[in-house]
């Protein structure tokens, strides 16, 4: 549906889609409710999830006769953005892409993924820093955000030419690792042998929901630098040294005015990317302008965050200051759905902007 709106529509349907987001994400977010859950099990909250399908977020990208809104990913990347300004903890985007997957199926557990019942998560990970599906019957799914949180899993399994998809519930087999921002990544041992088998064929699938969810990580941590550079400024504009205002000190003006820059730049990338495929580009052009996107959001989360600790000084070092929790989850989302040189090197295998 997003695609069919004109310029004016559209941007009146992402400012809602923004304004909607904060009976999750108030404005300058909730910082107790994040702390909170630190380095609790699950690590999110599932009434908060189950708001979020009640809102229809979870199917935001899905067609109406799905059971989903039938919006664009202009739309969704700037739900995810708000997200990511307020660290809002739940695995929105891992449930998005499995809700992809089971609505491009036409089975499995799809209402009660959309309404946010129960966080399904796909287990299509065997080794780090790829987009590359496997799809091993025996080996280990890896990097599964919030899995202790899960109902079940969604399991790609290779099966000739094909990738057919099991849901095996959750229990047995999982394990968990603790990460910097104060969730957890699972590894899940697959078992096919109490798995049912939903799909026959879920590869192209899987390829198409897996590039939204890179782009859409790239959205939810341009959210996240954009909110600690604000706090930056504010910090900049109060605090005092030697009798002055440090922000009219050159030298932190000029690191400043960098950091503006990457953000600017980041996010430029992501809404060229959202416009270009919400536009209808497929193959190569599709997943140039994401890499491109995916590239620059990783690796601008990580400068941004880490001069924003710098421009605060010694508190920004605390753990009790909010801005470093925007450097522990860039170190922990910047990696997922690639790495800034997976995408870089991707970008430079199918852009055909590229010179051989």
């Amino acid at each position: 549906m997003s695609a069919a709106l004109s310029g004016e529509d559209r941007a009146e349907s992402i400012r809602m889609i923004r304004d909607s987001a904060a009976a999750v994400a108030p404005p300058g977010g909730d910082m107790k409710r994040v702390r909170d859950l630190r380095f609790q099990t699950p690590g999110f909250d599932p009434a908060v999830l189950r708001q979020m399908g009640e809102m229809g977020w979870i199917g935001l990208r899905l067609p109406e006769a799905a059971g989903g809104a039938g919006l664009g990913l202009g739309e969704a990347c700037a739900l995810a953005e708000e997200l990511g300004a307020a660290l809002v903890p739940e695995p929105l985007i891992p449930a998005m892409l499995t809700g992809s997957l089971l609505a491009a199926v036409g089975a499995g557990p799809l209402d009660r993924v959309l309404s946010g019942e129960a966080l399904v998560l796909t287990a299509w990970q065997e080794r780090p820093d790829t987009l590359d599906v496997p799809g091993s019957p025996d080996a280990p799914r890896r990097f599964l955000p919030m899995a202790a949180g899960a109902a079940s899993f969604l399991l790609p399994v290779r099966e000739g030419g094909r990738i057919a998809l099991y849901e095996q519930q959750a229990g047995a087999g999982l394990t968990t690792e603790q990460t910097q921002d104060g969730g957890h990544l699972g590894t899940l041992e697959p078992s096919l042998a109490t798995a049912t088998r939903i799909a026959d064929d879920i590869g192209e699938a899987l390829s198409l929901a897996l590039d939204e969810a890179a782009l859409l990580t790239s959205a939810y941590l341009l959210g996240g630098m954009d909110r600690a550079f604000a706090m930056t400024l504010d910090y900049l504009k109060t605090r005092q040294q030697f009798g002055r205002i440090i922000g009219t000190f050159q030298a932190l003006q000029h690191k400043a005015a960098d950091v503006r820059m990457q953000i600017a730049l980041t996010r430029a990338s992501i809404e060229a990317a959202a416009a270009t495929l919400d536009d209808g580009a497929t193959g190569d052009a599709r997943r140039a302008v994401i890499s491109r996107a995916k590239a620059r959001a990783a690796a601008s989360s990580m400068l941004v965050t880490r001069e924003c600790i710098q421009l605060h000084g010694g508190i920004g070092y605390t753990d009790q200051y909010d801005v470093g929790l925007y450097l522990r989850k860039a170190m922990v989302m910047a990696n997922l759905y690639g790495s800034a040189a997976l995408h870089r090197r991707r970008f430079m295998a199918v852009s055909p902007e590229v010179e051989e």
